[in-house]
């Protein structure tokens, strides 16, 4: 399998590492041979379509913050997308969560091209999610975007295939791991909003603009793709009630405690209301997680609660779910 990596940033960077370190028991345990004839940034391409050197690419960034360095291709990610022979487009860009681009543009021309993506970038998805499910299957090509809510916790693969033939009536949870770190650091150490997102910020857990994690647009956005993709509907970030954290205090947490309770920044999609907010949990719920972790609750009519909990962030773990679509594709490309 040939693959193009549009974005070589710490996301793309993990793609490559872990296909680096795991290709001897991808081969043998699949008999799937992932080669990346293409690595772009915003300073042009790296290209090689006998396969390139991973650890050197992953050097040069890491060096010189541009992958041009590599051997000195300008050339743009869309132009690399039309003209290089590959299999698979794994966008990996920075999340534009206003306008979907440039990863809407990658993943259209990829289709057009006749080829697969892999993506973990929820902005697209959020905001144009059916002009692209139906633009892959106007060309024929599989769409996979697992990395895009979660990280390595497998909710949609999960609800499609493990729990296909439920009728899946609602899901929540907590899908961002920044703002369960700010409150669960808020809870125990009983210090102010402020305090622990600086805190988080200078431990890199929390973005340098944080706006996006801590008014909860980030869970928003995740919310839109799982009522979308695992619940048919058709919806975008516009049609969520959303409520962030700013206004939680270390107070109102040790009240919520005294009466059996914690707060916690839940997203929830049920019959075709979708909503993100802050809202006291029992101490004993499954959902309460602490730190980054992650959890989402399944509702159903025939397994009833199900319940997830993983790492919803972190380089090698959207890696391993995005290595995930990827075997996935590559087996039913097999099957054919």
């Amino acid at each position: 399998m040939k693959i193009i990596l549009v974005g070589f940033g710490v996301i793309g960077r993990g793609v490559a590492k872990v296909i680096d370190e795991k290709k001897k028991l991808l081969k043998e345990k699949y008999g799937f041979e992932p080669k990346i004839v293409a690595i772009c940034d915003s300073s042009g391409a790296a290209i090689d379509e006998s396969g390139l050197d991973l650890k050197k690419a992953i050097e040069v960034k890491e060096k010189t913050g541009k992958i041009a360095n590599y051997n000195g291709k300008k050339i743009s990610s869309v132009e690399v997308i039309e003209s290089i022979d590959a299999d698979v487009v794994v966008e990996a860009t920075p999340t534009n969560i206003k306008t979907g681009e440039p990863a809407r543009t990658h993943i259209l021309k990829a289709f057009e091209n006749g080829k697969h993506v892999v993506t973990a970038n929820k902005g697209p998805l959020a905001l144009y999610f059916k002009e692209l499910v139906e633009s892959a299957e106007k060309h024929g090509v599989m769409f996979r975007y697992e990395a895009s809510v979660g990280g390595a916790m497998p909710i949609i693969n999960l609800a499609k295939e493990t729990l296909a033939g439920n009728e899946i009536k609602s899901i929540k949870g907590i899908l961002n791991g920044t703002t369960n770190y700010i409150l669960t650091k808020m809870e125990k150490e009983k210090l102010d909003f402020n305090t622990v997102l600086k805190e988080a910020q200078e431990l890199g857990i929390a973005e340098t603009d944080p706006s996006q994690d801590i008014y909860g647009y980030d869970t928003a956005a995740k919310i839109v793709i799982l009522a979308n993709s695992i619940m048919g509907m058709n919806k975008t970030i516009d049609d969520v009630k959303i409520e962030g954290i700013t206004r939680i205090t270390p107070e109102a947490i040790e009240l919520a405690n005294k009466s059996g309770y914690t707060i916690k920044l839940i997203g929830e999609v049920k019959k075709n209301k979708l909503v993100v907010e802050p809202r006291l949990v029992q101490l004993d719920s499954p959902l309460n997680v602490k730190g980054t972790l992650n959890v989402a609750m399944f509702n159903t009519d025939l397994a009833k609660e199900v319940v997830i909990v993983g790492r919803g962030a972190g380089a090698t773990e959207t890696a391993s779910a995005i290595l995930s679509d990827l075997i996935n594709i590559h087996l039913k490309v097999k099957e054919k």
